[in-house]
C-alpha cells in the first residue's frame, strides 16, 4: 500500500526536506554559513527520499489499538489494595481528562511549547540541533517534539544516528496526520518514563506523591514536568535539591511563555511536596495469598496477561481475616515449640462453605524466612482425616449407617510383592472387636477403615475425591483410606466445606472477580453451587464427626463450645499430623511437620498438638458469627 493511500499529506519526506531547510536558514541568520549549510541541506533532503521508503517504516495506525504493558493490581474483598504484578513497566493507563491541567501545562511547556502549532516537527528546533550538530561532526543535540518523543519511544531504538532521527521525523509527521493532539498527548503521557520503573503518569503520580493524576497541583505537576529529561537525576526520591532545581528551571519556562504569572510561580516553588515512596516491586501485603492469586490466574489467563495486562483482581480474603490467620499460626507455633514439639512448619486453609471462598491462606509460619506456600502447594499424606471420604461411601451406598456393626480385628490383603496387615495406632495388639461405624470414625480406628474401603471400592473413594474438588493424583491401593496418597491444606478444607454444607459445592477459589483497566469483566466466580454429595449420608456423617470432638473422641481439643464436626490426622512417623474441621459458617485445614519430612518426636498425634491449633483459630474467627446448627439426616430420605 502505497503512502498516499494511508496518509492525507503524499510527501512526508518533502515535507521533512522543508523544515530542516527554514529551520537552518533561519537559525543560521541568513548568513554565508546559513546559505552553505542550506545548500548542503538541499543535498542532504534528496538524500533522504532516497534512503527512506515509507514502505518500510512502521504503520503508525496500529497505534489504535496499541494497549501499552499495564501493571496488574491485586486487592481484598474490601477493595484494598494488597499488591501489584507487573514486568519491567510499571504502569497504569489515565485518559487525557483524568490528568490535570496543571501537569498538561507543565509537560508542553517544558518539553515543546509549540505542541499545538506544529505538524510534527519544530523547524526552528531543527535549524538549531542541526547547526549544533554540524559543529560537533555528530548527533549531539536533538530538536525532538513531544510527537518525535513518542515514536522514538514506541517504534524506534534509542542510539543517536541521524537516520534514526530522520526516521523519527518521518513518523512523527504520520502520527501528526493520523491522530489529534489530545490523542497524542495521551499516548506520550502514558508511554514515557519517569524514574525508579514507573511508566505514565498515573503511576508516576501515585509513586511520587500518593494521589491520582487528576489531583496534581501546579506545584507537583511541575516536578513531574521536570523529571522527564532525567528522571532518576532529578528525581526526589534521590537528591531533593535536584528536584527543587528543575522545578524552577520549569515554572521560569511557563512564566516566560505566560502561561502563569510570576505570583503563581513563586507560590508553586514555596509550596510544600508530600513525598511518597517508590510502588514498583513493593512488597505484598499478603504474600500467600497474592501469590496464590497469581498461580490461579497464570493458569486461567497466562503469564503475560498478568504481568502485562493490566487486571484488577478482587479476591475472596479480608486483609484483617487474613493477618488474625498469620498471627494465629506464629503464636500457635510458639505454643507447640514449648510443649517439646519439633516441627518447623504449619500451615492453615480456610474455606466459606457457602461459597467456596478462600477465606484465609497460611503457608508457612515466617514468610520471610521461607517463602514456599504450603496451604496450596505442598502434598502431604493427610492419615486419617481422609478417613470421611471413606465412611461417606460406605453410607451413601445405602447398605451402611452410623449405626451399622464393623470388626475391628487382625486382618490382611495380598498385594503384588507380599501381604498388607492394616495395623491400629496402639500397634499389633489393639483390636477392640465388634463396633458400630460411629465409633470406629470417632475413635479413628485404621482396620474398619481399611474394611470400609474394600467393601464400598476405592474407585469409588477416589471418585467422591474428585466430586469433592481434590486433584492430587490417587491410586486404588489398599491403604488409601489411610490417607497414603498426598493432598494440600487448601484441597482438605475445600472438601471437608463441601461437607460443612451438606453436600453442595461450588469450585474452591481465592478470585472474586477479574475485570480489565476499562472495567470489563474477565472472570466472575459468583458461586455456582449444586449438591454433589447425598444429603442423608453426609448429614449422618457429619453427626459421626461431630463426636470425634467429644470425649472419647480423638480430637476434644479442637471443642469450641458449639456445634463443630472434624477429623484428626497422624501418619507413620509422626511426619505429618492434622486437624481439618468444620462449622456451617467455615472449614479449617490445620498441617503441621517438618519440610524434610523427619519425625517430629514419638507419640505426636494430631488430637493433641493440630487440634488445638484448629481451637484457637475457630475461637478467633467466629468471634462475631452466630452459632449454627448442622441439618439431621432424619430430615432426609436414606438412599
Amino acid at each position: 500500500m502505497s503512502s498516499e493511500t494511508i496518509f492525507k499529506k503524499p510527501e512526508p519526506a518533502q515535507a521533512i526536506a522543508k523544515s530542516f531547510l527554514l529551520g537552518v536558514a533561519k537559525a543560521a541568520g541568513g548568513t554565508v554559513l546559513g546559505i552553505s549549510m542550506v545548500t548542503s541541506a538541499v543535498a542532504a533532503g534528496g538524500l533522504v527520499g532516497l534512503a527512506f521508503s515509507f514502505r518500510n517504516l512502521p504503520d503508525v495506525r496500529v497505534l489504535r489499538n496499541y494497549v501499552p504493558a499495564e501493571t496488574s493490581y491485586i486487592y481484598d474483598v474490601k477493595g484494598r489494595l494488597m499488591t501489584s504484578i507487573h514486568g519491567e513497566a510499571n504502569r497504569e493507563i489515565a485518559a487525557l481528562d483524568q490528568m490535570s491541567p496543571e501537569l498538561k501545562l507543565a509537560v508542553v511547556g517544558i518539553e515543546d511549547s509549540n505542541f499545538y502549532r506544529h505538524q510534527g516537527l519544530n523547524p526552528y528546533s531543527i535549524g538549531r540541533a542541526a547547526l549544533a550538530n554540524l559543529k560537533e561532526g555528530g548527533v549531539s543535540e536533538g530538536a525532538s517534539t513531544l510527537t518525535m518523543q513518542l515514536v522514538k519511544n514506541l517504534f524506534l531504538t534509542q542510539e543517536r544516528t541521524f537516520s534514526r532521527k530522520l526516521a523519527e521525523a518521518v513518523l512523527a509527521i504520520r502520527v501528526e496526520q493520523v491522530f489529534s493532539k489530545e490523542e497524542i498527548l495521551e499516548m506520550y503521557l502514558n508511554t514515557i518514563y519517569w524514574g525508579h520503573n514507573n511508566y505514565g503518569v498515573q503511576t508516576a503520580s501515585r509513586s511520587y506523591f500518593n494521589k491520582d493524576a487528576d489531583q496534581l497541583n501546579l506545584a507537583e505537576a511541575s516536578v513531574l514536568a521536570g523529571l522527564i529529561q532525567a528522571p532518576e537525576r532529578y528525581s526526589p526520591f534521590l537528591n531533593y535539591g535536584n528536584t527543587k532545581k528543575r522545578q524552577a528551571t520549569v515554572l521560569r519556562r511557563l512564566e516566560t511563555l505566560q502561561w502563569i504569572t510570576p505570583e503563581q510561580a513563586s507560590a508553586a516553588l514555596k509550596t510544600p511536596l508530600l513525598i511518597g515512596k517508590p510502588t514498583a516491586w513493593r512488597k505484598s501485603k499478603s504474600p500467600f495469598i497474592t501469590e496464590a492469586v497469581t498461580k490461579e490466574l497464570e493458569e486461567r489467563f497466562g503469564k503475560d496477561k498478568v504481568l502485562l495486562g493490566g487486571i484488577r483482581v478482587q479476591t475472596t480474603v479480608d486483609m484483617d481475616f487474613q493477618k488474625m490467620a498469620e498471627e494465629s499460626v506464629r503464636d500457635s507455633h510458639k505454643m507447640l515449640l514449648s510443649w517439646g514439639l519439633r516441627a518447623d512448619q504449619m500451615a492453615l486453609a480456610a474455606v466459606d462453605p457457602r461459597t467456596h471462598f478462600v477465606k484465609a491462606l497460611v503457608g508457612g509460619v515466617d514468610y520471610e524466612s521461607s517463602q514456599f506456600n504450603r496451604a496450596a502447594q505442598a502434598r502431604r499424606q493427610p492419615g486419617s482425616s481422609f478417613k470421611p471420604f471413606v465412611y461417606y461411601a460406605a453410607l451413601a451406598s445405602g447398605q451402611f449407617s452410623s449405626s451399622t456393626i464393623i470388626d475391628d480385628a487382625p486382618i490382611s490383603y495380598s498385594i503384588p510383592g507380599g501381604i498388607y496387615k492394616p495395623q491400629n495406632y496402639g500397634g499389633k495388639n489393639d483390636f477392640d472387636g465388634r463396633m458400630s461405624l460411629a465409633t470406629a470414625l470417632r475413635k479413628s480406628k485404621n482396620i474398619p477403615a481399611v474394611k470400609l474401603g474394600k467393601a464400598v471400592g476405592l474407585e469409588k473413594v477416589i471418585e467422591i475425591c474428585r466430586l469433592l474438588g481434590i486433584k492430587s493424583p490417587m491410586q486404588p491401593v489398599i491403604s488409601l483410606p489411610l490417607g497414603s496418597i498426598g493432598v494440600t491444606p487448601l484441597e482438605m478444607a475445600g472438601a471437608f466445606a463441601t461437607l460443612a454444607n451438606n453436600g453442595w459445592s461450588s469450585d474452591t477459589t481465592v478470585i472474586l472477580k477479574v475485570t480489565d483497566s476499562k472495567g470489563n469483566v474477565l472472570l466472575d466466580n459468583t458461586p455456582k453451587l449444586k449438591q454433589v454429595l447425598d444429603p442423608w449420608a453426609t448429614a449422618s456423617l457429619t453427626s459421626m464427626l461431630q463426636g470425634v470432638l467429644q470425649p472419647g473422641g480423638t480430637g476434644p481439643k479442637a471443642n469450641i463450645g458449639r456445634p463443630a464436626a472434624g477429623k484428626t490426622g497422624t501418619t507413620s512417623s509422626e511426619r505429618d499430623v492434622w486437624f481439618v474441621g468444620y462449622v456451617p459458617q467455615l472449614a479449617t485445614a490445620i498441617w503441621i511437620g517438618n519440610d524434610d519430612y523427619s519425625s517430629m518426636g514419638k507419640g505426636i498425634t494430631g488430637g493433641d498438638f493440630a487440634a488445638p491449633v484448629w481451637r484457637s483459630f475457630m475461637l478467633k474467627a467466629l468471634q462475631n458469627e452466630p452459632v449454627k446448627y448442622f441439618p439431621a439426616a432424619s430430615q432426609f430420605d436414606r438412599p
